[in-house]
């Protein structure tokens, strides 16, 4: 088989990574990839939003599979355009990936479904917003509608953070057009994990759990980023929890898109709360995870391949998923700087550790090569450290060691990834 990955990021290494060990596979493309996918596949410069030149390309190398990484082209319908041009796709249509595109869309079909998640009002104008606000109860959670590289979340506490985030998200645009429309929800509180999904339409089978940070700086402190670290799986997720979630959550989440008329393809990613009155939806994402999937796919026996394929075909109720009985911990290393203004073009060194270590990755989510040829940071987050231990400590202390073989100028991490491991 031939495949074709669409993306640059440290999710798209981690699928990269894991698609090379199917034997199905002779060949994995990526565009436009990383220095990292670069050991994997065959790296092409064709943006993530260029759908004619992805189209073209799949069509002139015969492409057998093509899996969709990011959110912004499942939200414009990249799974359309290679559907329309008859070829095999992983990813959910433009009409299901609303599901994470719309925060509104998916609060509507979520409450509609008596699925649980917090109380919320949707408002198309910051006056409607700003009057709601004088009355409603604090602190407040404030959405932008749209996509915003996971960032569009603001935690108001008081009735004048709340006015000022109103400002922000729609009248001085901070996230674009994501903020015309916001949603103003209920703040809860509780533990939050982050369980990924493959549905192919009818079926959905749950993967492994995990736990992000968000946060840039160590005690949850600082600017909202697109994940500083996680670890997998959430010791917080019982199997009692997990009973209540398949039958409250993932399934009627599934039966809620077919009565609409949705057939959803593809991975549903549920950030949950576990709150004192059961879990409940934060949101959904339409794609796996990043930085989750760099700690749930090195834990994933399967051949992912096989998984892709039954997705797309309807047959996923004849897959059974198996995870090893280990744990993983991803830490990030970022330009300091991230989330705002950081400098980048600097030599990543250290990287050959990886090589001969088994169960020690290196996956990178910022990085090209310079004019020698060798990788240097070009993004936010550059690298994924991910460690599998054989419980969270020993992973998360594997982790830690490994992310003292890299290095490179202007490295930033938070130094406490998995402190809730303690708790337990």
């Amino acid at each position: 088989m031939k495949v074709l990955i669409i993306g640059g990021g440290g999710r798209e290494h981690a699928i990269a990574w894991k698609i090379a060990q199917s034997p199905k596979v002779e060949t994995i493309y990526c565009a436009p990839g990383n220095a990292g996918i670069a050991e994997f596949a065959e790296c092409v410069d064709i943006s993530v939003l260029d759908f004619d030149r992805q189209v073209a390309f799949a069509r002139e190398h015969e492409i057998d599979l093509t899996i969709v990484g990011p959110d912004d082209p499942l939200v414009a319908g990249a799974a359309d355009a290679f559907a329309k041009a008859g070829l095999r796709v992983f990813g959910p249509n433009k009409d299901a990936a609303r599901l994470e595109g719309s925060k509104s869309f998916s609060k509507d079909l979520m409450k509609k479904y008596g699925i649980p998640t917090a109380g919320y009002e949707t408002f198309d104008s910051p006056e409607e917003a700003l009057s709601y606000l004088e009355t409603a109860r604090m602190p407040i959670v404030l959405k932008a509608d749209g996509l915003a590289l996971g960032k569009g979340v603001l935690i108001c506490n008081t009735r004048e953070e709340a006015k000022e985030g109103v400002k922000a998200l729609m009248l001085d645009k901070q996230f674009g057009s994501s903020g015309d429309r916001i949603v103003a929800e209920e703040f809860m509180t509780g533990r939050e994990v982050s369980v990924l999904s493959f549905v192919d339409g009818n079926t959905i089978k749950i993967m492994t759990s995990a736990q992000d940070h968000k946060r840039a700086k160590d005690g949850d402190e600082g600017l909202n980023t697109g994940g500083m670290g996680t670890f997998s799986p959430s010791p917080f997720y019982t199997k009692e929890i997990d009973d209540y979630c398949q039958k409250h959550i993932y399934e009627p989440t599934v039966r809620a898109l077919r009565s609409e008329g949705i057939e959803f393809k593809g991975i549903i990613f549920f950030g949950l709360m576990l709150t004192e009155d059961g879990p409940k939806v934060l949101e959904y994402n339409a794609r796996f995870g990043d930085p989750e999937t760099q700690v749930v796919l090195p834990r994933m026996k399967n051949d992912i391949v096989e998984v892709f394929e039954a997705c797309i075909d309807g047959t996923l109720d004849q897959i059974d998923l198996h995870f090893e009985e280990n744990a993983a911990v991803c830490v990030v290393l970022a330009s300091n700087g991230y989330p705002e203004h950081y400098e980048k073009g600097f030599p990543i060194k250290g990287l050959s550790s990886f090589r001969k270590k088994d169960g020690y990755y290196a996956f990178h989510a910022g990085s090209c090569f310079n004019e020698k040829g060798e990788p240097v940071t070009n993004g936010g987050r550059v690298l994924g450290i991910t460690a599998l231990g054989s419980d969270l400590k020993e992973a998360r202390k594997h982790a830690y060691e490994a992310a003292q073989w890299v290095s490179f100028e202007n490295k930033y991490m938070r130094n406490d990834i998995g402190k809730a491991i303690d708790d337990v």
